[in-house]
């Protein structure tokens, strides 16, 4: 059954503030909308649970990419195709940018926005294990004021985050220093493009060479579609830091992996499935760090 367009509102404010004072007068009411990659296809669908929409999309305050000394500053309503054509991202997150050139069509990078990828909280969104990975933090805004969050713990369960009515996400921050590690990504679906993964990874690694072989300083591994949320190995990246990498190595960070993560049956793949393929990515990672 598809939407009735008489039957929604729509505002568009001329400043993120003006937004903020409409989430506050009536947050249960308005849902924000940016791009709408994801919005419209529940508009056609008939299945949009509210009735308002509040245009973000010509908010300027939301679309600047800032570089500091110390982090980058994404703006919200920044697009994949911004970020894949931003020279820092590009140089210095380079998990992101490939992440950004997955996202859909080109149609669909060109309106899809980052903030728009981590509230629509899908466990399979191409971005998030990125973010993870680069630990990425998010600047909440209200009415009230403003609030720096961990992107990892953004996340609390299946379509649920640390987001009130009235708040907006306004920027993601990345922090500048990762320029020693080396990156790891690949994104598993039916097709190379325009399609929802079935398993993704982002990772990245400082390593080392020593009388003993190559060791492992420091690693970061972040997954998505293998839990209700997109996760970071924890446990497994406890495993590999300060360790020497080899074989036997390789075989006990993929039994941890298996131990962590908790992926499902769907009509997209198989929990088994997932499992496994999760695991191969997790060995070609370690494995292109053996190999320099």
């Amino acid at each position: 059954m598809r939407s009735d367009p008489a039957e929604f509102g729509w505002l568009s404010p001329t400043s993120l503030a003006q937004a903020l004072e409409v989430l506050a007068e009536d947050s249960n009411q308005w849902l924000p909308i940016a791009g709408g990659t994801d919005v419209m296809v529940q508009y056609a669908a008939g299945t949009l649970p509210r009735r308002k929409l509040l245009n973000l999309w010509n908010l300027r305050e939301l679309r600047e990419i800032k570089v500091f000394s110390g982090e980058v500053e994404v703006g919200a309503g920044a697009t994949y195709t911004d970020l894949r054509s931003h020279p820092v991202i590009a140089g210095e997150f380079p998990l992101l940018a490939r992440a950004a050139s997955w996202t859909g069509g080109i149609a669909n990078q060109n309106r899809g926005t980052l903030g728009g990828n981590i509230v629509n909280a899908s466990p399979a969104a191409d971005s998030l294990p990125a973010l993870l990975a680069y630990e990425a933090e998010l600047i909440l805004v209200s009415r009230r004021g403003e609030r720096r969050f961990p992107y990892g713990d953004f996340h609390i369960g299946y379509k649920r985050m640390n987001l009130t009515a009235d708040e907006l996400i306004r920027a993601i921050c990345l922090p500048r220093r990762f320029s020693g590690y080396i990156s790891y990504s690949r994104k598993v679906g039916p097709r190379a493009a325009q399609a929802i993964s079935k398993v993704c990874i982002a990772a990245l690694a400082r390593v080392a060479r020593t009388d003993f072989g190559l060791m492992v300083q420091d690693v970061r591994i972040a997954l998505g579609s293998v839990a209700p949320v997109p996760m970071r190995l924890t446990a497994t990246e406890r495993l590999l830091k300060g360790k020497s990498l080899d074989r036997e190595q390789i075989t006990a960070a993929r039994r941890a992996l298996s131990s962590e993560i908790a992926p499902i049956s769907d009509l997209r793949s198989t929990a088994s499935y997932r499992t496994k393929v999760a695991g191969n990515l997790l060995e070609e990672f370690l494995q292109q760090l053996l190999k320099g």
